[in-house]
């Protein structure tokens, strides 16, 4: 819908001095609308949690081990470690991705999520220094290191080129 306002109002000199000041009367006198304009109540849906605040669900087997070096050492496939924050926004972008990459490469990799907030003894050990930061683990040790959100293509591909070519 268009509406059209034209306001045509006669203002009087403003060299005269009595005249210095307008008055509401002389701006607004002789508006007219063009079409009718048309009010309609705004709906408002109750939601207990915003669409855009709902917490991620991640597809996560829990597991306790007596140490992280003990999960390194006594893991039978290699493990791609992801050092997040909860209040990483390219981490959370991560955690779909990895719910892929984990269904996608499941019988080739473990994936294992470390909350640097919650083990700063971790993330200091391995100097993690941006996040999201991903550590690829072979028998114990390192075999891959690499910061930043990646797309579950990319990731994958990395997954793989580090595993083929460093074994």
């Amino acid at each position: 819908m268009a509406v059209s306002i034209s306001a045509s109002a006669t203002v009087p000199s403003l060299s005269r001095r009595s005249s210095t000041q307008l008055s509401p009367y002389y701006c607004s006198s002789k508006l007219s609308f063009s079409s009718s304009l048309r009010f309609q109540p705004i709906r408002i849906v109750n939601r207990s949690v915003s669409s855009r605040y709902r917490p991620l669900q991640v597809e996560a087997k829990k597991q306790t081990f007596n140490s992280f070096d003990d999960l390194l050492a006594n893991s039978d496939k290699p493990v791609l470690v992801d050092f997040y924050a909860t209040w990483c926004g390219p981490c959370q972008f991560m955690v779909p991705v990895l719910n892929e990459v984990s269904a996608t490469l499941k019988d080739k990799i473990q994936v294992v999520k470390i909350d640097t907030e919650k083990y700063p003894s971790i993330a200091d050990k391995y100097n993690i220094q941006g996040l999201p930061t991903f550590i690829i683990f072979k028998d114990g040790k390192l075999l891959d290191r690499f910061e930043g959100a990646l797309g579950a293509d990319q990731l994958i591909q990395r997954i793989e080129t580090s595993l083929s070519v460093k074994q």
